[in-house]
């Protein structure tokens, strides 16, 4: 899994004051947790750019007074009005130890039944997914090259050894469904 690289300095002062200075000074309020206890630390907004307006999926290595730590993003707080980050957790990552995480589905191929005049539905974007962090993947590719119209791809044709799909097992990720188009012409050859 790809990976963003954000420089932070710790801080020492929680309060309100201090989180208010920091973000009139452009910096963004954030707390590292899972490790033996939480890191609070601070970095420029603009850090965080690529790793929040992205539909993929990063892990960050965060860098703090020469220490630094793997983690992936676990909460983001914005400003209702102007969007700004208001603060940022994360979640340490450790090589031993599983992590869940939510990673895009990319679909591969031409559908046969979207060829014929379907309708392709792409009911899930991202799959929930527990594995350890060098086996998480940056996407899960899902082949629809073969579904016809009426057919439905489930999340058990997406299994691997790799990593565990915490979805039901009747879960669709996408569809093919009879579009108007071809309903119009299936009635025209029938009469």
């Amino acid at each position: 899994m790809k990976s963003i690289t954000i420089n932070g300095s710790q801080r020492e002062s929680v309060g309100k004051k201090a989180t208010k200075a920091l973000r009139n000074a452009g910096k963004v309020p954030c707390v590292l947790y899972g490790g033996d206890k939480p890191v609070h630390f601070s970095a420029d907004a603009k850090m965080f750019t690529p790793l929040v307006y992205t539909p993929d999926v990063f892990t960050a290595a965060i860098e703090l007074d020469g220490t630094k730590y793997s983690a992936v993003l676990q909460d983001i707080q914005f400003h209702p009005v102007t969007d700004n980050i208001l603060h940022v957790d994360f979640y340490q990552l450790f090589e031993d130890k599983a992590v869940t995480m939510e990673i895009p589905v990319r679909l591969v191929g031409s559908s046969k039944g979207v060829m014929v005049g379907g309708a392709l539905r792409h009911n899930l974007r991202k799959l929930k997914v527990k594995a350890l962090p060098a086996n998480l993947p940056d996407f899960i590719e899902a082949d629809i090259t073969e579904l016809e119209i009426g057919n439905k791809l489930y999340v058990t044709e997406l299994k691997s050894d790799k990593f565990e799909i915490l979805h039901p097992d009747n879960t669709v990720v996408a569809q093919v469904r009879m579009s108007r188009n071809a309903a119009k012409a299936a009635a025209e050859a029938e009469s």
